[in-house]
């Protein structure tokens, strides 16, 4: 057994399952980029990927543009995210069927962020779905869909207190949510405390943890901010310094990230789902650790 309880067999990446976050590209580079990634993602062999969903809709084109493009160019289950804020509940359904004849199955059903930004009020629209929970009933009312929503280990920045936020995480798996993915923490201890607290309100559905590698320090401790989630003062002390030194910045991140999983492993966690900023060398690497390696074929076609 290795340092972290991890057998050395070359079997073992089966016991866990991973899953992606992409967000549909803006440019011809960027869509580039993001295949690029996708290419040397697929042979990991993810549960499913989930491609974003903008605020108000605004990337509903290119979602499903993206999505499309998955679903018949790879062997990959692919998830379309899903908000309905400032959207009548007509618009989203339409939205819902049009993805549906593309093929997507798999739905991200999230309340979403005002167009305003993230951490501003949000005025739910009287002819909308009024909150997630509400969203999923929406979803399974047209076809039995999987599908995954939203949990927050520190609680949703506008819950006043945790058993409120439990309280709505109840009623999406009440109607029908399939898994919780969680926003993205640095401290495990917060996860493991969430999970507790989540089980002793009688919820059995998997949480699976949201890993944000850490590929830009300022932007993720900017948006931790916004969204309510703690950035440790350790982990700003093993960036401080770095922001002109990208290099070094990515190594840290690195080991930052193979940390935070590694210890998750260790306290029984098997389900994986990673926010890749459309980049996969992180995700690569932290995959490998824990056993979730492409088959050599693969890997020579990647480096060719």
């Amino acid at each position: 057994m290795s340092k972290y309880g991890l057998s050395r067999r070359s079997d073992i990446g089966a016991k866990f399952k991973v899953s992606f976050e992409f967000f549909p590209p803006k440019t011809d580079e960027m869509e580039a980029r993001l295949w690029d990634t996708v290419t040397r993602l697929e042979p990991l062999q993810p549960n499913f990927v989930s491609v974003t969903y903008g605020a108000g809709g605004s990337t509903r084109e290119r979602t499903g543009r993206t999505i499309k493009r998955i679903l018949t160019e790879t062997s990959v289950q692919a998830a379309a995210h899903l908000t309905c804020i400032g959207a009548s509940r007509e618009e989203v359904d339409a939205v819902i069927q049009e993805f549906a004849a593309l093929g997507i199955k798999r739905y991200v059903a999230l309340r979403g962020d005002p167009a305003s930004g993230v951490g501003k009020t949000y005025v739910p629209r009287p002819d909308g779905y009024q909150n997630g929970a509400d969203l999923v009933a929406g979803l399974k009312a047209i076809a039995d869909f999987d599908i995954s929503v939203a949990a927050y280990p520190e609680k949703h920045p506008e819950s006043p207190d945790f058993a409120t936020d439990i309280e709505m995480l109840k009623r999406k798996v009440d109607n029908g949510a399939t898994r919780a993915i969680t926003q993205f923490f640095f401290d495990n201890d917060l996860y493991e405390r969430y999970v507790e607290r989540v089980r002793r309100a009688g919820i059995y559905i998997p949480i699976v943890p949201g890993i944000q590698p850490v590929h830009n320090f300022r932007q993720v401790a900017n948006f931790a901010s916004r969204a309510g989630a703690h950035v440790p003062e350790w982990l700003a002390e093993r960036f401080d310094g770095l922001e002109d030194d990208p290099q070094t910045h990515a190594l840290v991140a690195s080991a930052v990230a193979a940390e935070q999983v590694l210890d998750l492993v260790e306290r029984g966690v098997d389900d994986f789902h990673f926010y890749t900023m459309n980049r996969s060398d992180l995700v690569v690497a932290i995959c490998h650790m824990i056993g979730i390696r492409a088959p050599a074929s693969a890997q020579g076609s990647a480096a060719a």
